[in-house]
């Protein structure tokens, strides 16, 4: 297992050529200390293990891992399903003036038919995060206050893995001087 700064994990999530409707994710607070555990999963890309915090309102640092090279029924059955009501997407800014103007132009379509059309909120979010193209994205099951069961059922299953990202963690959190959450 590799344990790397969380943003090049998104950076292999956002890399990754597979299906961007079929992420799904699990995330909430961590079970001890400052930050929250993040749990990315796809079936043809594995399952990724986040733990962040946040620095301050503008920094957020954290750690990761690849826990998984495939989703099995068994780890899935801890994710989401398609119809929840909790949506994420992991996002690339454009990468020139060309293709932001081509991507608002199909914003913009986006959104004048779903004005039109009486639409699910999550077939807007589908519609829009593939108008930007968005690299991953889908349901999540979320809980900002706590740990919803799910998370807590999937830090069971990779125990190693979240004992060895919490001290990696609690490592930054000390060298940056940090002892409680920005909130």
């Amino acid at each position: 297992m590799r344990i790397r700064e969380w943003q090049d994990i998104l950076e292999d999530v956002t890399e990754r050529d597979v299906d961007p409707e079929e992420w799904r994710a699990v995330a909430g607070d961590r079970a001890a200390g400052v930050g929250e555990d993040m749990y990315l999963a796809h079936p043809g890309a594995g399952v990724f293990f986040l733990k962040t915090y946040a620095k301050n309102p503008f920094e957020v640092h954290g750690v990761g891992t690849r826990v998984a090279r495939n989703l099995d029924d068994e780890i899935g059955a801890f994710l989401p399903e398609e119809d929840t009501g909790g949506r994420f997407a992991v996002q690339s800014p454009p990468e020139d003036e060309e293709q932001a103007k081509t991507v608002s132009k199909r914003l913009e379509t986006i959104l004048e038919t779903h004005a039109d059309a009486p639409t699910r909120p999550q077939d807007l979010f589908d519609d829009v995060m593939e108008a930007v193209e968005s690299p991953a994205f889908g349901p999540m099951e979320y809980d900002q206050y706590d740990r919803p069961d799910e998370l807590e059922d999937l830090s069971e299953r990779f125990e190693e893995a979240d004992e060895l990202l919490n001290a990696e963690l609690e490592d930054l959190i000390e060298t940056d001087e940090v002892d409680r959450g920005f909130m």
